[in-house]
This record gives structure tokens, sequence and C-alpha cells, in this order.
């Protein structure tokens, strides 16, 4: 690293990957300090930078006490040890800055000598101090999932008629004559503990009322006039308990009932076409219920408004996956159990990572927001805003474009006189539509004219 490259990761300032250090004299507090750093995503620690990033720097003499402080800290004071990398650094004068780099730990969680967990938080570090944030910890490191944990609910909260049901269809076998062999095999499909009570996958999955004893693990949905959240004003609203399949199915249906419906090009006696395929909103619930973070607290809610519909999981992306990530088809899965039952069809799910790409592919209106600070991962779905004036010229326009743009990501295949006969225009304008979308790059053709197929191109704003 070069004196210049220094000076402009100091001129950043110090976060939850940077931190400044004039010097190093206890080796305690710089154990609990890379701790923190391992059991989040690693980063660096200039020793020789002030707070205020000026930059006195060490002496020469300085570096051998300093670097026998850091050796003690990482290999002795951090459990298990950790190989740290130190490079120093001129900063003219005869003064060197030693920067620190403390790799994203692989073993987590890390305890400084006196056993504490520390996390960092921006700039700061903090103690570990609930089991709520011990369980995560141990998720993100995949030694712990939050669907295994016991629940107060005992054998007999189970809905025997799901249930059976259920083992009829994948496994062809019948429902248990007796309570032991019901608990046994309960305990085989991972859904009982040892101890003869429902894991959290299932009381979420086949129990009869989960919601008595996970009031917080429901759906909570409103539709407001506008788009605004009101504290008092709303068009429809309502909750969703029950197992996940019932919440599944009952949030589904209120999104189809608040949903605009097209006519497209079909009889006024025929039902209109959802304004958005509904496929959009199964693979987001899907993936809402599946792969929320059950450690946190807090129902999902299903916001819709006249420009958007917000589908807000409690909890954040799980360990390194990100926005990007997703959208190009990584996964992590963070309930194993209920994922394994839910893909014997409890749900539609179809396969790890590929749900958030199937619904930008038959809607590409959707932006997603990881909340770090908040933990919360929110869908929000863009909807094009009805016309309510046919004679604007521009507005028709826009609206027109729109429901080529979904026709063509929900049927790639479709043909020119098709996308006119589905929304009763002539073949010349949705050929000056479509130049129109192809010279602003919202869409391309991939292919040759016959056999060949459109793409639509996300926005990316």
């Amino acid at each position: 690293m070069t004196r210049d490259e220094l000076l402009n990761i100091i001129a950043l300032g110090e976060d939850s990957t940077r931190q400044f250090k004039a010097d190093v004299h206890n080796v305690a507090s710089l154990a609990s300090e890379i701790a923190a750093f391992a059991n989040s995503e690693g980063g660096v620690v200039l020793v020789g930078v002030a707070d205020d990033g000026s930059v006195p720097g060490l002496s020469r003499s300085d570096l051998t006490r300093v670097n026998q402080i850091i050796s003690n800290a990482a290999s002795h004071l951090v459990r298990s040890p950790l190989v740290v990398h130190t490079e120093n650094v001129s900063v003219g004068k005869g003064r060197i800055v030693i920067v620190l780099t403390i790799p994203k730990g692989i073993d987590k969680p890390y305890f400084d000598n006196n056993g504490v967990i520390w996390l960092k938080v921006g700039a700061d570090k903090r103690r570990v101090n609930s089991k709520e944030e011990l369980r995560r910890l141990f998720q993100m490191t995949d030694q712990f999932h939050a669907d295994e944990l016991p629940t107060k609910a005992g054998i007999e909260a189970l809905d025997k008629l799901r249930f059976r049901d259920y083992l009829k269809e994948v496994y062809k076998q019948d429902y248990p004559d007796s309570h032991s062999e019901l608990v046994r095999l309960l305990q085989n499909l991972n859904l009982a503990t040892e101890k003869e009570v429902l894991n959290l996958a299932g009381l979420l999955l086949f129990a009869e009322q989960p919601e008595r004893f996970k009031p917080q693990f429901i759906i909570k949905a409103v539709r407001y006039p506008g788009n605004e959240i009101h504290t008092t004003e709303y068009i429809d609203s309502d909750d969703f308990a029950g197992p996940l399949p019932r919440q599944f199915d009952e949030a589904m249906a209120f999104i189809l009932r608040n949903l605009h419906k097209i006519q497209a090009g079909r009889g006024v006696n025929a039902p209109g076409v959802p304004e958005i395929s509904l496929v959009v909103f199964e693979e987001l619930l899907v993936n809402a219920l599946v792969h929320r973070d059950y450690l946190v607290s807090g129902p999902i809610r299903l916001f819709v408004f006249d420009n958007r519909i917000e589908i807000i999981s409690p909890g954040t992306l799980p360990n390194n996956l990100t926005v990007e990530k997703i959208l190009a088809g990584n996964s992590n899965i963070r309930n194993p159990i209920l994922v394994s039952h839910v893909a014997k069809g409890l749900l539609p799910y179809r396969g790890l990572g590929s749900g958030i790409k199937r619904a930008l592919e038959a809607w590409p209106r959707i932006d997603f927001i990881d909340d770090r600070e908040g933990s919360l991962f929110t869908a929000t779905v863009r909807r094009v805003e009805r016309i309510r004036s046919v004679k604007s010229s521009v507005k028709s326009s826009v609206k027109t474009e729109e429901q080529i743009l979904a026709l063509l990501a929900e049927k790639p295949e479709m043909t020119i006189p098709e996308v006119a006969e589905v929304l009763s225009l002539s073949t010349r304008a949705v050929e000056k539509q479509i130049a129109n979308i192809r010279k602003e790059g919202r869409l391309r053709r991939v292919g040759p004219k016959k056999g060949g197929h459109w793409e639509v191109v996300r926005n990316k704003s």
C-alpha cells in the first residue's frame, strides 16, 4: 500500500470496516476489537492514525512493541486464534502506520479472553447480550437454525387432517395409529424434538393454530389509499394466521382482490387479467414465508398502495448475501427444515435461488432493499398507475408501453400480431411502440425473427 492509498482510506473516516488508533498499549482491548471485526465482516485497524484522522504515525522503536501486542492479541487472547496481516506504510519524517487487516471469521463466534462476544456496530463495537443475538450468530455460521427451535406446542397441537393428507400425498403412508408412533415419525421428519414438542417448523407447517404459540409469525396486510402509509385511513385490512400454506393462500387472495383487472382484448363477459402476473406474488410470498428470519419477532407486512405493493420480511439477507447476488440467482438456506417440506408441495416452491429471477422475468419492475440497520428485507413491486384521462396521448402511450413490456416479460415468445390482438391494437401501433421501447434500451430481441424471443431489460434505477 502506498502513502497516497493510505491517505485515501483515512479520508473515508471510521466505519464498520475501518478503525483508527493513534497507538496500542492494551493487548486485551485490541483482542476485543479483533474479535468484533472477525464476528462481523472483517476490516482494518490503522495504528498510527488518530480518531480525528490526523496521522502522527509510530516511531520505528514502537514497531516491535506494537507488533508483539498484535501477535499476542490475535494468537492468545482471541478464541479461536486468528491469522491477521500487517503492513507498514511510511508516512514521512521517519513515521510509520501499521495497517492491521482482520479477515471475516470462518469459525464464528470469536470470544475475547474474558469469554465475551463482540460485534461491530458502525465505528464502535458492542457485546452480544441476548439469546436472540447469540442464536443469530450461530445461524450465520450454519451451526444453528431457527426452524429447529423447540416450541411450547405439544403433539396434540397438530392439525391431524392436514398432516394426514401430507403423509398420504408425499410419503404414501397412513396416519400413525398410536401416539408413540406419531411422535417417532414427527421426530424422524425433523418436525418434533426429543422432548415430544413440535419444533418451529412443525408448528408453522402443521399445527392447527400456530398463532396460539407464536402470535408474531403472521402476515399483516393493509390496502392504503394513495401512495403513503396512513395511521387511521385504509381501504382494506386483514391479518392472516394459521399454518404457512393457509397464510399464503389468504395473502394471495388479498393481493388479487386489490389488483386492477385488465380486459386485455377479452369479451365484456370474460374475467379480466390481473395487472401483474400472480406468479410474481407467488414467488415473493413464498420467499418471505420460507426464508424470513424467525429469530426476529415480528410479522410479515404486506402493503398495497396505488403505485406499488410492498412485501416486508423481518430480518436481512443471511450470511454474505447481497441484493446483487440474489438477482444473479445466489441463495443461502436459512430455514432448511421448512425448505425441505415446502419443496414437497406445501407451497409453490420451485427451487432454491430461482424465485427472485422468476418474479423478475414475469415483471421486471421490482426493487429489493436489504435494510441492515432496520433488520428488514423489502420487495417492492411497482405498479403501472391507472390512466384517468384517455384524452392524454402521452399518458396513453406510457400505459401501452408498460402493458407491452408486461406481456413480453411473461411470454417472451409472443409475436407482434399476438400482442396486438391481446391489447386490441393494430399491428402497426404495436410495432411503433416496440420500436420506441427498444430505442430506450428497455427491450431487446434475442435470436431470429422466427424462433427468437423478447428480453425485457430490467430498470437499474
